[in-house]
């Protein structure tokens, strides 16, 4: 394949030659009858748009309020643990004083305290060792030396648990184990298709259909190339605010595990107060994204009537890899990590960390 590289740096320098937005001016066109009938893009995200207001609804309504409930039991957990402490400090104080009758009735009291204290504990730990008080995320993300103890995962576990947790679609709509809200991560899910179609129709100008008719539906490396390029950095741009700020698995997590100090319960406030924050900005910026990204393909479907089917075509193919890419792609981390606990040395380590690396991709 011969490539013209003067070529291939003016179309990367030139990127107005592939960002089409001279057509949104013709607003008029657009809010007439004319302009909604047989407009496909414009009732696909119209969907899109009021599944988005529903989801809005259910956070206010429902879902926001079972978060703080998970919260709320992961501070439970804490204090828990916090209570055994205290048990067994006192029942070093009522051991020094054994002979004493007093004393005796204050351990006994104290012993049956920290029974109960310790059923309880017991029953943390022993889900703990059964890895079930810790979410998919928790799991893979183990220290190496933590991992060599606790995770007994095989290959297949270890491979579903990669696949409910970074592949998209299973995300949104099966993965219930987690911290994050579900009707949120389904509008993500929304939103993230909604991107993919409107960056398509941003590159989809008369100038680059014309390339694709001269090379006759052959690759363009030229044109394609940077197109490629430009839709991924600009998806990527657009969907890390949003996942930062929608989902709460991570801070979850991090509050989980660092805060260990006193006055608990007024730091679970505020971090809840925080998040609250995080999702209303979440749905200002999304909703303002979501009405453009609206008008935005209303609009190609106006002005490029007969190509609108083509556009739907190869955002559904595009959109489709996606979701079939993951599933080849985390095999991979998998041959690394399982090897890794099987036995302890730096090599293996190094190893174990590797697998780390390539599940966060």
């Amino acid at each position: 394949m011969k490539i013209d590289k003067n070529k291939l740096l003016d179309n990367f320098i030139n990127i107005k030659n592939f960002m089409n937005f001279k057509f949104l001016i013709c607003y008029k066109k657009l809010f007439n009858k004319d302009g909604i009938l047989n407009n496909i893009g414009c009732y696909l995200l119209l969907l899109i748009n009021i599944f988005h207001i529903f989801s809005i609804l259910i956070f206010s309504g429902k879902q926001f309020s079972q978060l703080k409930k998970k919260i709320k039991a992961v501070i439970y957990e804490k204090k828990l643990i916090k209570k055994n402490n205290k048990c067994k400090t006192k029942k070093n104080y009522t051991n020094k004083n054994y002979n004493n009758r007093h004393s005796n009735k204050m351990h006994i009291r104290h012993m049956k305290t920290m029974n109960d204290s310790r059923i309880k504990i017991l029953k943390v730990k022993k889900i703990k060792n059964d890895n079930n008080n810790y979410i998919d995320e928790e799991i893979n993300d183990f220290s190496y030396n933590f991992a060599i103890k606790f995770d007994k995962r095989t290959y297949f576990q270890y491979y579903t648990s990669l696949i409910k947790t970074r592949h998209n679609l299973i995300f949104a709509f099966f993965n219930n184990n987690d911290y994050n809200l579900n009707i949120i991560k389904m509008d993500l899910f929304f939103i993230g298709f909604t991107i993919e179609y409107t960056l398509n129709g941003l590159f989809y100008t008369d100038d680059t259909m014309h390339k694709i008719y001269e090379s006759k539906g052959y690759f363009d490396l030229e044109t394609q190339l940077p197109i490629a390029i430009y839709s991924t950095l600009i998806s990527m741009v657009l969907n890390y605010p949003l996942n930062f700020l929608a989902l709460s698995n991570d801070s979850i997590i991090n509050f989980k595990k660092n805060n260990t100090k006193i006055k608990v319960a007024k730091k679970t406030k505020i971090f809840i107060n925080n998040l609250l924050i995080k999702f209303v900005i979440y749905f200002i910026i999304s909703s303002l994204f979501l009405s453009f990204f609206w008008y935005y393909i209303s609009m190609f479907g106006v002005i490029y009537r007969n190509t609108q089917f083509h556009l739907l075509k190869d955002t559904l193919i595009s959109f489709g890899l996606s979701l079939i890419i993951p599933f080849i792609f985390y095999l991979l981390p998998g041959i690394c990590r399982i090897p890794a606990l099987s036995k302890t040395n730096y090599r293996r380590k190094c190893l174990y960390n590797f697998s780390r690396i390539l599940q966060s991709i």
